[in-house]
Parts: C-alpha cells; structure tokens; sequence
C-alpha cells in the first residue's frame, strides 16, 4: 500500500507585505525604541501622500499624519502636567494610544484596507 500524502496547502498570503503605510507604521513603533524613527515616518507620510499610489493608501497617510500631531500635542500636554505629577500617567496613555492606533493602522495595511474614518481621534 502507498500512502499518499495530500499536497501542501497553497496560501493565498505571500507573508508580510512591506508597503508604504506598513513602513510608516513600523517607524512609529520603533520610535519607542530609537525616539526619532516617527520623524522620519511622519516626512515619508507627507512626501508619499503627494505620489500615486493604491487607492487604500491615502487614507493610511493621512491617519499617520494625525497621530503624530495629536500625539505631539498629547506629549506637551503631558509635559506641562508632569509638573502636578498627573502627565506622568498621561504619557502611559499617550503610549498605549498611540501603539493601538498603530498597530491597528499596521493590520489594516496588511490586509491593503483602507482606514474608514481617519479623521478620527481614535480607531
């Protein structure tokens, strides 16, 4: 008798994708790390939201863009009540935020979906 072993199962999913917001996404987590990288993400943002591109992206760019600025301005805010002591808790917040929003975006990438409303303060 031989056994016949069923052929592997082809995946449709080639892995990861590394596609522009995906890229823009992945800086933003690794400023956790360096404290810089979402600067550079933040300018690929800009510079790639003027270039053609996939029909979902435009609005991945323009949520990256909001969440550096709203969490800029989370962070002097932060700051500013560090002094009551209070932004202290502040900034764990800021952070858990903004990695949700992120990583949220950096799924969403993946999948090469657009973000439904990236106007929004939240997900």
């Amino acid at each position: 008798m031989t056994d016949s072993v069923p052929p592997p199962a082809t995946s449709t999913n080639a892995g990861f994708d590394l596609n522009r917001p995906t890229i823009v996404a992945l800086l933003y987590l690794a400023s956790f790390l360096t404290g810089i990288t979402a600067l550079i993400g933040l300018v690929l943002a800009y510079v790639w939201k003027n270039e053609p591109h996939e029909p979902w992206e435009p609005s991945h760019y323009s949520f990256h863009i909001r969440s550096f600025w709203y969490g800029l301005l989370g962070a002097i805010i932060c700051g500013i009540l560090t002094l009551i002591l209070i932004g202290l808790l502040g900034y764990v917040l800021l952070a858990i935020w903004l990695v949700v929003r992120t990583v949220l975006a950096l799924l969403k990438a993946q999948r090469k979906e657009a973000i439904p409303n990236p106007e929004t303060l939240f997900w």
